[in-house]
């Protein structure tokens, strides 16, 4: 991920210029002479430190990445009182991101970059971390990698689906609906939990998610044979074999 830039220089100066231009008039507003021009500069000199047009647009994409995570971390918690409305803030966050910059938010998700493939996973690491938070403490209905792809699509999927309605046609019920849709999918939140959930699937869930890395309790071969375990009942509620 990039370090912090000051706001003077050239490169943030460029950047800079290219968010505002991509989030007034969408990507074909972002060529090299407008951008530029906009930054006060000569077109070489986005080659000179991009490479090319692409080159810009994954500098921008790392640029949206890093304001994203600054409000990322800044509202996580790192023992929050209700981990569930804690899911529901961060998916708001997300999504509303997402509604509100839908251009910088669509160069985000197509970057390939070095830059912003670390910074994606950084946010991927933040969210792994609320969904371990969600199994420890037993809420978890799902295992953790299948919640978080859940989690994702449908943050993903509200937002698509916000940008592809007319505008005289979007409900922001829809968005409410999704969330707590999403939350109902990968939480025991809801009064409504078949029986079968409070017995050996969740306990596994909770117990393989407190597990330390490197407890010196258990060998390594009885780490993952336990883990093993632990994952086939928390996939099925299901006896280990003996």
């Amino acid at each position: 991920m990039a370090t912090r830039e000051s706001p003077d220089s050239p490169r943030r100066r460029i950047v800079d210029a290219a968010v505002a231009l991509l989030e007034n008039g969408g990507p074909d507003a972002v060529s090299t002479r407008a951008v530029a021009a906009a930054a006060g500069m000569q077109p070489p000199a986005i080659y000179r430190l991009f490479g090319d047009k692409e080159g810009l647009l994954e500098a921008v994409a790392e640029h949206g990445y890093a304001q994203f995570l600054e409000r990322k971390r800044a509202q996580l918690d790192p023992a929050p009182l209700d981990p569930v409305q804690e899911l529901r803030c961060g998916w708001d966050m997300v999504v509303e991101f997402g509604v509100s910059r839908p251009e910088l938010f669509a160069v985000m998700n197509r970057a390939t970059g070095r830059g912003s493939d670390a910074a994606h996973r950084a946010g991927l690491e933040i969210l792994q971390g609320r969904v371990r938070q969600l199994a420890a403490g037993g809420w978890l209905r799902v295992d953790e990698e299948l919640a978080a792809q859940i989690i994702r699509a449908t943050g993903l999927g509200a937002v698509t689906t916000w940008h592809s309605t007319p505008a005289d046609r979007r409900d922001s019920e829809l968005l409410t609906v999704l969330r707590e849709s999403m939350v109902a999918a990968v939480t025991r939140a809801e009064p409504a939990v078949p029986a079968a959930e409070s017995g050996p699937a969740a306990a596994a869930r909770a117990l393989r998610a407190a597990l330390p890395d490197d407890a010196d309790v258990l060998s390594d071969a009885e780490q993952r044979l336990l883990r093993e375990w632990l994952t086939r009942l928390a996939a099925d509620g299901g006896a280990p074999p003996v």
